[in-house]
């Protein structure tokens, strides 16, 4: 479906100048019962809410269908409201797709928002959008690989601006790299250096020897080898440095450090030890990877890592990941929805309960949304005009909608967000100003985020 497919005109006759000023709040359509959540509604001021300790980002590699997910359109037309009916949630008047269930029941601590929006097209300039909250310099490449001066991911800038743990990884991804034919942009840290690229787990923690070599010291190495290892090399290069002589590079002494930080960690091997979970436990986020991989960023969480960034599917098509350009609804029904609702609705209970929601900021979403339009497999093609995110914790105020999308789910019709506006929350929500700059390789300031940050979500 291209872009002047969508029922109802043209995109270069939808973007008109009203358009765009109705996107940023000016105008309202109802497109729920429940009333969407205005940025300037008015909501009680109040003190701003301690930052948050924690983030995990679960992203949804290949782009889910929001029409069939968090925004459905039961009145629009069939070509586009699709197989799929609504169902109430736990908020009245919030309703969400039938194959929610699980998520449906903790809707009452989400911010559900029905206008994200982005101009890539493609997958691997959408993921780079969508995971560093900024549109690629290089534009909307279909295979868009990473570059040492790209803008770092947003897990990247955490670990470069915040103090971490000693014993921890700031910054941890798993369970995979995720690719499109080459490395998929948005998971590294690029101009910042390797020292902030995730710990990466490349792991499936489903299976039952499920551990990471990379944390286990050789067996003939003991801690105290390996503190002697780790003099000697001092001795060696200390004088160096003190002579003048080239010393290694920076990347390569922050990383060793941390290597051997994390070799010497119990904290970091007990936060991966999936088997100390209760059985009922484990069977409630859902054994397969991706529920195993959601506990485990629990886990890290509650150990004190800072940000865990959770893929769901590794690389891209048709029946490997969201990416549904044909048989879309029993693709979501039987293959994509069951294992993401279980786990995602399993975490935010579980959070509930050990008392970690109100210190941890969860956000869910993918690339970029489904077009409006089935097409002639049935299927839904990509869409970046419009799309859902998912936020809980971390202070927000959930039962709540923000914004909204037209009446065929194509464009943000109220309050639109970009990527750019999610990165500001986030980095705001740990403190840090979003106005506030690092710089690449030739010296050019970069804000940590170029939006907004969306502070009616934890208001009122």
């Amino acid at each position: 479906m291209g872009r002047e497919d969508v029922p109802g005109g043209p995109l270069s006759r939808s973007l008109t100048r009203r358009r765009w000023l109705r996107i940023g709040g000016l105008g309202a359509l109802g497109l729920d019962l429940a009333r969407p959540l205005r940025a300037d509604a008015g909501a009680v001021s109040r003190r701003p809410p301690a930052p948050v300790r924690s983030c995990i980002l679960i992203f949804y590699y290949g782009g889910p269908s929001h029409l069939d997910t968090w925004d459905p359109k039961p009145e629009a037309p069939r070509e586009v409201r699709g197989e799929f009916r609504p169902i109430a949630t736990s908020v009245p008047g919030i309703r969400v797709s039938e194959h929610l269930p699980h998520s449906a029941r903790v809707v009452d601590r989400l911010a559900i928002i029905r206008g994200l929006h982005h101009p890539m097209t493609n997958h691997n300039a959408a993921a780079f959008a969508a995971l560093s909250g900024r549109s690629p310099a290089k534009g909307d490449l279909e295979l868009l690989g990473n570059d040492r001066n790209d803008p770092p991911c947003l897990g990247s800038v955490l670990s470069h601006a915040l103090p971490g743990r000693r014993d921890l990884p700031t910054f941890v991804a798993l369970p995979h790299v995720m690719y499109n034919v080459v490395k998929l942009p948005g998971q590294v840290a690029g101009f910042l250096g390797s020292a902030h690229d995730p710990f990466q787990v490349a792991a499936d923690p489903n299976t039952p020897a499920f551990r990471l070599d990379e944390l286990d010291l050789p067996g003939d190495v003991s801690l105290g080898r390996l503190d002697r290892r780790e003099s000697l090399l001092r001795r060696v290069e200390d004088p160096l440095r003190r002579g003048g002589a080239a010393a290694p590079e920076h990347d390569l002494d922050v990383y060793r450090a941390k290597a051997v930080r994390l070799l010497r960690s119990e904290a970091v091997r007990r936060a991966f030890r999936l088997d100390g979970e209760d059985p009922k436990l484990r069977d409630r986020y859902g054994r397969p990877t991706h529920g195993q991989s959601v506990l485990l960023a629990r886990r890290l969480v509650e150990a004190g890592v800072r940000f865990v960034t959770v893929y769901d599917h590794a690389t891209n098509g048709q029946v490997t990941n969201w990416d549904a350009h044909q048989d879309v609804f029993p693709r979501l029904k039987d293959d994509l929805l069951p294992p993401a609702d279980r786990a995602f609705a399993a975490l935010i209970e579980d959070l509930t309960e050990r008392g970690l929601l109100g210190s941890t900021l969860v956000i869910a979403l993918g690339e970029f949304g489904r077009t409006p339009k089935i097409n002639g497999r049935a299927g839904r093609d990509h869409w970046p005009y419009c799309s859902s995110a998912v936020l809980a914790g971390g202070g927000i105020r959930g039962g709540r909608v923000h914004g909204s999308s037209d009446k065929l789910g194509a464009y943000p019709d109220l309050d639109g967000v970009s990527p750019a506006d999610l990165a500001a929350t986030l980095f705001w929500r740990f403190g840090l100003d979003p106005a506030s700059e690092i710089r690449d390789l030739s010296g050019r300031p970069y804000r940590l985020a170029e939006g907004q940050p969306l502070r009616a979500l934890f208001e009122g």
